[in-house]
């Protein structure tokens, strides 16, 4: 039965999504700038043996993907809810987990075949790494955005309305996104900034991809990446869950 609903709410979402090509590519594009206007400018920067400029650039771009694009996700609760979507979903017999995990399902698809247009932009430019890196790097995607569309879906279906809900996210992803080393190794950077860093979940997935992105899978790095998107997505979902059942109870 959880299949079988969470089957039928991907579909009507997947479906939705297929219908806006400017949805398929655009959310892309901000990642791509990053690719193709800041990457050229780390070409003779000494990374302290973490692999070439693209080694480094292209596992954080990936992962600002995902950031960016999964958290803003709740912005369509917001809609549904004003016109009532949500509210008679809830009153079927469909499970609330798969209200959720068909949502989020639908945003891992799309921010992976996102993710597979910036490898190959990079890979044009480029980027050389090995195929099970590649690979490893966009199931780290699929994590994350399972993990932050959850959260964001939760805290949708809290504050019910864009004006709060748009700061609230902005006010988070920015400080994630400054912490984590997307752009550049936190090593680089003194170490005070280096050790705040280690507070934040996404600097353990970034590691983690940039050493499959060199060919390292057996590394600290890839085991405590890991370790973290995979409790982090299962928290996420429980608390997501939590609240499809509750909100408006």
């Amino acid at each position: 039965m959880l299949l079988q609903d969470t089957a039928l709410i991907y579909g009507r979402y997947a479906r939705q999504t297929l219908r806006s090509r400017f949805a398929l590519l655009f959310g892309v594009l901000m990642p791509l700038l990053y690719l193709l206007f800041f990457g050229p400018l780390l070409t003779n920067l000494p990374l302290g043996g973490q692999g070439s400029s693209w080694q480094v650039l292209v596992p954080g771009l990936l992962l600002q993907l995902g950031l960016f694009g999964a958290s803003f996700a709740g912005f369509t609760i917001i809609i549904e809810n004003s016109q009532g979507v949500v509210e008679r979903m809830r009153v079927t017999p469909v499970s609330r987990l798969a209200l959720l995990l068909g949502r989020v399902l639908r945003d891992a698809t799309l921010f992976v075949f996102q993710a597979v247009l910036l490898v190959l932009a990079a890979l044009a430019m480029g980027l050389r790494a090995p195929l099970p890196g590649v690979l490893i790097g966009f199931a780290f995607v699929a994590l994350l955005t399972v993990s932050l569309a959850s959260l964001s879906y939760a805290l949708a279906m809290k504050v019910r309305t864009p004006q709060e809900f748009g700061p609230a996210i902005n006010a988070t992803t920015m400080p994630m996104m400054l912490l984590s080393g997307l752009m550049l190794p936190m090593t680089l950077g003194p170490t005070w900034l280096d050790v705040l860093s280690h507070f934040t979940p996404f600097r353990y997935l970034v590691d983690a991809i940039r050493d499959a992105y060199i060919g390292s899978y057996t590394t600290a790095h890839m085991l405590y990446g890991t370790l973290v998107a995979i409790a982090f997505a299962a928290l996420a979902v429980t608390v997501g869950t939590r609240v499809f059942r509750t909100a408006g109870a």
